[in-house]
């Protein structure tokens, strides 16, 4: 909750009785006690949804739920219109309305989608850098970057350790911008050596949909960062720029093991079960074709999730057709030979 509505009237203006701090509502009257922040949100959804702004939209109504007691009608109604509005993001490709690649896009259903995003993650990373640039602008990502960066130099060199955490860098940089995308507040990303690094959802994804496109959006861009690495690996045949683009492929299809709160946990849980099935078949192809050991451990926790987890009625193409493209481009960057990666 903002801290401006901390610490509400004690007082209801309507009725007069004693509202605790924590209450959303009058348990008298009912009356709602932030009902003119309800206002201002819903008419700044408003004025963002008719200038073609869902993103914006999205997140006014996301934190007008926390001012609503989740039993009241006005909450429902809420509730509904976020996830109307995510759904329509869904539809809307990465590129800006009107471009070619976009109406290109809009007409191919949940392939296209899946191409604009996959467009939009290498060109956002090759040539507009700004929430890149942006990211290195919070203190707590940039130090902890660089103590990162510090304890892998001492096990690979500075050029491999400065190459892992741009990387990773990238990789959380793409859930950032499908959280933003979204509407959902979180904290900058934060580097823990020898894990990664984590951001913190100060809200979270209203439909197990959203969060497989906020999970999934990780290794897309980590998959962008990687190609990039091995393009300038071909044209300079510099080894450590191999290296780089190897080691960001095995981490971003590490990150594809659906379990836990790992990215492909998320992407599964939309899945239904015979989608589950077919991802299943997606690694153990990727397998027969490159020999990388990591897809035995994807295709193992993937049929126990097919198996055994629960699993929503309602298919999600897209998510099913990131996963697999996923799996099978970063599958085919783990077979990068990089003949003495140390280079000049």
């Amino acid at each position: 909750m903002p801290d401006a509505l901390a610490a509400p009237a004690a007082l209801c203006p309507q009725c007069g009785t004693h509202v605790a701090p924590a209450l959303l509502a009058c348990p008298v009257c009912q009356r709602l006690v932030h009902g003119d922040e309800l206002k201002r949100l819903a008419a700044e959804a408003g004025r963002a949804s008719h200038d073609g702004d869902a993103s914006a939209a999205l997140a006014a109504w996301r934190q007008a739920l926390e001012l609503l007691p989740p039993d009241t009608t006005q909450y429902q109604l809420v509730s509904a219109r976020v996830a109307a509005l995510s759904r329509t993001l869904d539809s809307q490709p990465a590129a800006k309305p009107g471009s070619r690649w976009g109406k290109g896009a809009a007409g191919l259903g949940a392939f296209g989608a899946l191409l604009a995003k996959f467009k939009f993650a290498i060109v956002f990373l090759l040539t507009k850098a700004k929430l890149l640039l942006l990211g290195l602008t919070k203190a707590g990502t940039l130090f902890s970057m660089l103590l990162s960066a510090g304890v892998y130099w001492t096990m690979w060199g500075w050029k491999f350790a400065l190459g892992v955490v741009l990387s990773i860098y990238v990789h959380e940089m793409g859930h950032v911008q499908a959280l933003q995308r979204y509407g959902i507040k979180a904290t900058a990303p934060m580097f823990i050596p020898g894990i990664g690094a984590v951001i913190r959802l100060k809200q979270y994804p209203a439909t197990a949909r959203e969060d497989a496109r906020v999970g999934l959006a990780g290794p897309l861009w980590g998959l962008g960062a990687s190609l990039a690495a091995y393009a300038v690996y071909r044209a300079t045949h510099i080894g450590i720029w191999g290296a780089i683009a190897h080691f960001g492929a095995w981490v971003n299809l590490f990150n594809l093991v659906p379990v836990w709160q790992l990215d492909g946990g998320r992407g599964f849980r939309s899945l239904t079960r015979w989608q589950r099935w077919i991802a299943v078949g997606v690694v153990a192809a990727m397998w027969l074709v490159t020999g990388e050991g990591l897809l035995l451990l994807l295709a193992v926790a993937a049929a126990a999730s097919a198996g055994f987890s629960a699993a929503p009625e309602e298919p999600d193409q897209a998510a099913l057709l990131e996963y697999s493209f996923l799996v099978a481009a970063l599958s085919l960057l783990t077979r990068i030979v990089v003949p003495g990666a140390s280079g000049p």
